[in-house]
Formats: C-alpha cells, structure tokens, sequence
C-alpha cells in the first residue's frame, strides 16, 4: 500500500492530448545557416510539425546570410551536405537548396516569394510556417520587407534559453494588425549552437550527442571547423 501511494506521488500527472491532425499543404520552412546542423534545430522542427499540423518541413541553408556577422564557416554545399544526413531518418523532412542555388545575397522575403510562386503554380494556395527562434522574432524588424514576409507566412516561434519570450501583444506594437499571423509554441529548450560546436571541434572535443552521428563523421572526414 505504502508503495503504491509513494509511487502515486512520484509520478507526474502525465495527461495524454491528442495532436493535430495533420493539414495537406501546410509546410513548415526551416531556414538557417546551419553551420552545423545540431540537434536543436531537428527537435525544434519536429516539435513544430507536431504542434502545427505540418505535412513536412524544408530545411533551407542560407548561401549568404545577410545578419550574421561574417560568412558561414562551412560552404554551402557542406552544410547542405550534413543537414540531408541529419534529416534522413525522418521521413517528413527535406532539404530545399533554393537559397543555395540563388546567386547574390540570401533575403527570406525573396525566398518566401519563390516558394509561394512554386505553390501556386500548381493549382494550391500556399499555408507556410516559417519556424523561428523568440531571439530571432525580435530582430524581424531588421529584415528586408518584414511587413512583405508576415503576408507570405505564419511565423512559428519557440522560445530560446536566455532570451526575452515576445508575447501577441509585442507583435501588435511592432507589426500592426499582424499578431494574427504569429504563433507562438512551447518548443523544447535545447541550449545547443553552432557556434559553441565549432569551438567544440576546434579544440578537439567531442560533439557526439550534440550532432547526429552521421555529422559527426562528416566533420571529421571533411575536415570543418578547424584551426
């Protein structure tokens, strides 16, 4: 009897909710340098396609990230190159190498303007997802045509450790009549970046559990990250 009350108070209350249905034509866009790929960006994306509905996501490395301080580490081939392996195993995610094959700077509003082009040349309308980070939300206003990305996507944004969560009311203030357009998830806390990994690598410590195996081996065999 003991026992079983002990066991009672140990446990958490642990209710089952049921998951969207998933919604034909709704895709989730993961953009990023992904320099690597790790681990928060695969469990934030499957989060997100569970949450939201999303019949897949598309990962889409950046060719020239506009924001980021100074170019990505690994080119974009490799980068490409270790997100297809990342993703293999998940049957709902895809690399996109749009912004790769671009040539020039890379700007998500013209991204999001090919993609919702490509959907509506086949006969659909468009239902995308753009999946950000809260630090990254609040530097939308930065962007080129921020108001131009909100009409061609719904943002989906998970909270990042160490970062001020916005809130609709924050979206209200900065983007007028948009609030609508964003939703906000409970994402998982994975404290994983590449800029930490890099750093990892350079000095020679291990990043297993940090990057999927199959990276791990990339990285090493092609030599990224360096000194």
């Amino acid at each position: 009897m003991e026992s079983r009350i002990l066991g009672r108070l140990l446990m958490p209350d642990v209710t089952r909710v049921a998951l969207p249905a998933v919604v034909p034509g709704r895709i989730g866009i993961m953009g990023g340098t992904f320099d690597p790929v790790h681990t928060g960006h695969l469990a934030t994306a499957e989060d997100a396609r569970q949450q939201l509905g999303l019949e897949r996501v598309d990962f889409i490395p950046a060719r020239v990230p506009q924001l980021r301080p100074g170019p990505p580490s690994a080119s974009p081939e490799d980068r490409a190159a270790m997100v297809e392996l990342a993703i293999a195993s998940n049957p709902f995610f895809r690399v996109d190498r749009i912004e790769i094959l671009r040539e020039g700077p890379t700007f998500a509003v013209d991204t999001l303007e090919d993609l919702v082009g490509r959907v509506r040349d086949v006969g659909r309308e468009p239902d995308l997802w753009f999946i950000m980070s809260a630090q990254v939300l609040l530097t939308l206003a930065n962007w080129k045509a921020p108001d131009r990305i909100l009409e061609l996507a719904h943002l989906a944004v998970v909270p990042r450790t160490g970062t001020m969560s916005p809130d609709r009311d924050w979206v209200a203030a900065h983007f007028p009549g948009r609030a609508n357009r964003v939703e906000f998830l409970d994402g998982p806390l994975l404290d994983v970046s590449g800029t930490t990994i890099r750093a990892r690598v350079q000095r020679g410590w291990s990043v297993r559990y940090l990057v999927p195996d199959a990276v791990v081996d990339y990285i090493r065999d092609h030599g990224l990250y360096r000194a």
